[in-house]
């Protein structure tokens, strides 16, 4: 499911195949990124759980981006159009990376995933246990931390 093209302590990153997401070429190729080669098989489990996540989390997730480009961002040119449905959302921003915030695989499945909308901000969303816990530009304030 990964392709991985680098996996050292501190810096392993691969790709995959997002199953609905799409990137900023349009394509559906996102990278994924882990602090340590021992996290693979969570990666894995991550990669899984995002390509399967539930019409309603992403549902969820639309709406929150919605709230981000009504408040603006960068382009203030910008202006969000009048969308059908709150999917429509995902014709104006895109994604590049998930990363696994697992410390262990006995953790629960948990991730975070970054993009850009078309309002010229970063925004993101974490995930853990098939749950939509956030979305906005402050995702990375929930990656965990060795301690």
């Amino acid at each position: 499911m990964i392709n991985w093209l680098h996996q050292e302590e501190g810096v392993c990153e691969g790709s995959f195949k997002s199953t609905f997401f799409l990137d900023d070429e349009n394509g559906n190729e996102l990278s994924v990124c882990m602090k340590s080669p021992d996290l693979s098989e969570c990666a894995e489990k991550c990669v899984d759980a995002f390509n399967n996540l539930a019409e309603s989390e992403i549902g969820e997730i639309c709406k929150e981006i919605i709230k981000c480009a009504e408040e603006g961002g960068i382009d203030e040119e910008f202006e969000l159009p009048a969308l059908d449905n709150a999917l429509d959302i995902l014709n104006y921003c895109w994604f590049t990376s998930l990363y696994v915030n697992m410390l262990s695989k006995e953790d629960e499945i948990a991730y975070v995933v970054e993009g850009e909308g078309d309002w010229g901000e970063v925004i993101g969303f974490v995930v853990e246990n098939n749950t939509v816990i956030y979305v906005g530009t402050d995702y990375f304030d929930y990656m965990k931390e060795e301690e």
